[in-house]
């Protein structure tokens, strides 16, 4: 494949996967801060009105049980670690989004930090939940991480081009 088109689709397929991580790092933000404004039977009673459906038809559906069991638990505690984690959990990765599309070096070492300290927990957590929305979300921020790996060496490629013309310019 021609190096400035193999550049070109891998800087697309970053950026699409970067906005991606961008729009889920708001969804958790506002998770987060719903968690917090929101109280406790609100959850119960969304779980309830969201499986009510499914249990009449199928009392014994793991996932809606799952749903409204997750709904109705969720304690004080749960929901501060839960809205802590979110708000956390988002911020960072806007911080990292915002990096990455204004091309800051710094944000890609960051980035593929972050993201394999994430990856640890989601497998950690995969030890508890054998969740398989863990399992695409880890397989997603692998491809994530080698794009981030593939651009961030694209780019740093380019400004040692940049910066040889321009020393050659100024000599």
């Amino acid at each position: 494949m021609n190096t400035k088109l193999e550049e070109k689709t891998i800087g697309e397929l970053f950026k699409l996967s970067v906005m991606l991580k961008g729009v889920h790092a708001v969804i958790e933000i506002a998770g987060g801060l719903l968690l917090f404004a929101l109280p406790s039977t609100i959850f119960s009673q969304f779980a309830v009105w969201l499986t009510q459906a499914e249990l009449l038809d199928d009392p014994n559906d793991a996932i809606a049980n799952y749903v409204l069991n997750l709904g109705t638990q969720l304690s004080l505690g749960g929901k501060i670690f839960g809205g802590l984690y979110l708000l956390s959990h988002g911020l960072v990765k806007i911080v990292l989004v915002a990096g990455l599309l204004r091309n800051k070096l710094w944000a890609y070492p960051w980035s593929l930090v972050v993201l394999s300290m994430f990856i640890a927990y989601q497998l950690y957590r995969y030890t508890f939940t054998h969740s398989i929305g863990l399992v695409l979300l880890t397989v997603f921020d692998l491809v994530v991480m080698w794009l981030i790996w593939k651009e961030y060496h694209i780019v740093k490629k380019h400004l040692r081009k940049e910066t040889q013309t321009s020393n050659i310019r100024s000599s």
